[in-house]
């Protein structure tokens, strides 16, 4: 199975016939950059397994298979020459850059391996189609809401008192299917991460005073774990687009826009109840993540890289994790779970059979 590696330390990545060895270098940790034209200067980039720890200039070169490169994800100020960028489009390798404090800044989205200009056509036809998509757009909501709904029927069963909350968003669920336009569709996921947002101040533990989702930037502790893990689930979604014929560019609930790749915005909605938030759950409330792993200087709005790399540690887990798939009578990992709706979606699409969306059922 491919994997993903993390770049948190500087170093160099030198290619030798089909395999990369990360050559470990001075690690020294970079100050904040005070504007966007500072960078840290290396001469290719540097490669550390997440599931692994080094001292610099203690180890040898690292062989790094390339055909065991899922992603690349970069935490680091670094420079790519194009030699690197060319090999990584020509092994398929996606590339996925954060900046100084852990925020997704953008992918290096390699040419698509598998084009079909049958599946764009239909692709922007159910864009164009208003009611089309509208009929898409309300299944990411319902997928998100459902899985939603059955995070707070666990924690329910758990003596959390959810009951507040349970219905309304059952209420909500029930005013998708009436929707005519996405604007009305989108009013009514908001209401529903509303009210499940103010449940989160029972689920965890510790006292929290969650009262509102909010992002670029957060503004506290849990509003930075949920944008550093939705932004993970994002680049997880986009990788998972690139091994199928979707076009990431068009969309049905998100507007298409300029550099994002709105797709992946849709399918993402659907998987981070799953994802994203039982991680926090679970680091919260068994202690893992503390106070000391956000940046005190900044409000604690920001991880810092200890935290983030915590945080990584349980991602990859859990994208590794295996259940028993209903119909395909077979254990699957939660990342091919993703793999599969891209495959409903495009099955949708060319008019094969009826999306569904993903449903938490354990």
């Amino acid at each position: 199975m491919k994997r993903n590696y993390y770049i948190f330390s500087n170093g160099k990545l030198v290619r030798k016939d089909n395999t990369l060895y990360f050559e470990p270098g001075e690690s020294k940790k970079p100050e904040p950059p005070e504007n966007e034209e500072e960078v840290i200067e290396v001469d290719d980039e540097e490669v550390k397994d997440l599931e692994e720890t080094y001292e610099p200039r203690k180890l040898p070169r690292k062989p790094i298979p390339v055909e065991d490169i899922e992603s690349i994800y970069c935490f680091s100020e670094l420079r790519f020459n194009t030699k690197f960028l060319n090999y990584l489009a020509q092994k398929n390798i996606t590339l996925h850059l954060f900046n100084y404090y852990g925020y997704y800044s953008g992918s290096f989205y390699p040419r698509e391996p598998f084009i079909s200009g049958k599946l764009l056509v239909k692709q922007v036809e159910h864009y164009t189609d208003t009611e089309l998509r509208v009929n898409i757009a309300q299944k990411f909501v319902e997928g998100s809401a459902k899985n939603i709904r059955k995070n707070l029927m666990y924690y329910d069963s758990r003596n959390k008192d959810m009951s507040p909350f349970i219905p309304k968003i059952e209420e909500l669920i029930g005013k998708i299917n009436s929707t005519t336009d996405v604007q009305e569709l989108m009013g009514i996921e908001g209401n529903i991460r509303a009210n499940y947002y103010t449940s989160w101040n029972l689920i965890i533990d510790d006292p929290i005073d969650f009262k509102k989702r909010v992002k670029n930037p957060p503004d506290n502790p849990i509003n930075a774990l949920i944008s550093f893990g939705n932004s993970l689930v994002y680049t997880t979604v986009l990788s998972e687009i690139y091994k199928t014929q979707l076009n990431p560019l068009i969309s049905f609930l998100h507007e298409p826009g300029e550099r994002r790749f709105s797709l992946s915005l849709d399918i993402a909605e659907i998987f981070k109840p799953l994802l994203t938030d039982r991680i926090i759950f679970a680091l919260l409330n068994k202690g893992i993540i503390k106070k000391e792993h956000f940046d005190k200087k900044l409000n604690y709005a920001y991880l810092t890289e200890s935290g983030r790399k915590i945080f990584l540690q349980e991602y990859d887990e859990k994208l590794k994790t295996t259940i028993k798939h209903r119909e395909l009578k077979r254990s699957v990992s939660y990342r091919h779970l993703i793999r599969l709706e891209c495959y409903k979606i495009i099955k949708h699409i060319l008019g094969e059979k009826e999306y569904k969306p993903f449903q938490i059922w354990w």
